[in-house]
């Protein structure tokens, strides 16, 4: 770590330069809160692991010397400080103790246009009113996993970048792709005069088994609602086709992010060719 010309040792919990990791958590003064300075937080080796690969412009990092030693390569070309300190320290900066030790803070990227976003993409998962951090970062988890183009965040959506999202999410908000759809259910011609077949994602009777949808077969685009009562009558009626996931009796709906990673697998099922080698 001594090679790294960016590590700067603090020993006094009042540093001003570690203004970015001050009091997370409390409420109305969080960083990354919207409204606030609009900063990403990354938190865990992993998660800024992934942070430093992203497009996301890196500010600074805080860690105990173990943590900030893990990251040493990816620091040697960091042009931003990584500050190491104690447990306690860090503790008494951040307001909690932080079992994973390490924390990175970065200015947004710009987000693509909606458009852009949809004309480059085959699959893509449109979301409304995911008020939920914790579902909306495991949303982008499993459409990292399974291979989705996108998410465009429609009405009643969090903040995708919010420090729990991106926690999470195990920091694969820092590399989906994701973009603004403020008009839904209307954006949704945006989809269709690109070739996309909308689903809506219900529970409801008289939707199609996912399965008999075939949407795997051309552009696809699942609309998804929020946790409890799913998507509005408004969306649903404005997709091209409702599916459901069949179910035995007594169950009568999954978490959203269960019910979107069958999806996301039902909809990408013989697309092979971005699958990556889990010994890799």
């Amino acid at each position: 770590m001594s090679q790294v010309a960016n590590v700067i040792t603090i020993d006094d919990p009042a540093d001003p330069r570690l203004a970015d990791f001050r009091d997370l958590s409390t409420a109305d003064r969080r960083p990354d809160r919207p409204g606030g300075r609009g900063l990403v937080i990354a938190e865990g080796v992993v998660v800024v692991e992934r942070l430093l690969s992203s497009p996301f412009p890196v500010r600074a990092l805080l860690g105990v010397a173990r943590r900030i030693e893990a990251l040493g390569d990816q620091l040697a070309s960091l042009d931003a400080p990584a500050y190491v300190t104690t447990a306690e320290i860090m503790a008494e900066v951040v307001g909690f103790h932080l079992n994973r030790g390490v924390l990175a803070s970065a200015d947004r990227a710009v987000q693509p246009p909606v458009a852009d976003l949809v004309a480059r993409s085959r699959r893509l998962a449109v979301l409304e009113g995911v008020g939920d951090h914790e579902n909306l970062g495991s949303l982008f988890r499993n459409a990292a996993a399974l291979g989705l183009d996108g998410l465009l965040l429609g009405p009643g959506c969090s903040d995708p970048l919010y420090r729990r999202s991106v926690r999470v999410s195990m920091g694969h908000v820092l590399r989906v792709p994701f973009a603004s759809l403020d008009d839904l259910p209307g954006g949704l011609d945006l989809l269709r005069e690109n070739g996309f077949k909308v689903a809506a994602l219900t529970p409801r009777a008289d939707s199609v088994p996912l399965s008999a949808a075939r949407l795997h077969t051309g552009k696809a685009a699942l609309l998804l609602g929020s946790e409890g009562p799913g998507l509005t009558e408004e969306a649903i009626a404005a997709a091209d086709v409702a599916v459901r996931i069949p179910m035995y009796g007594g169950v009568d709906s999954l978490n959203v992010a269960t019910a979107a990673a069958i999806a996301f697998y039902a909809v990408g099922i013989q697309d092979t060719s971005r699958e990556t080698d889990p010994c890799s």
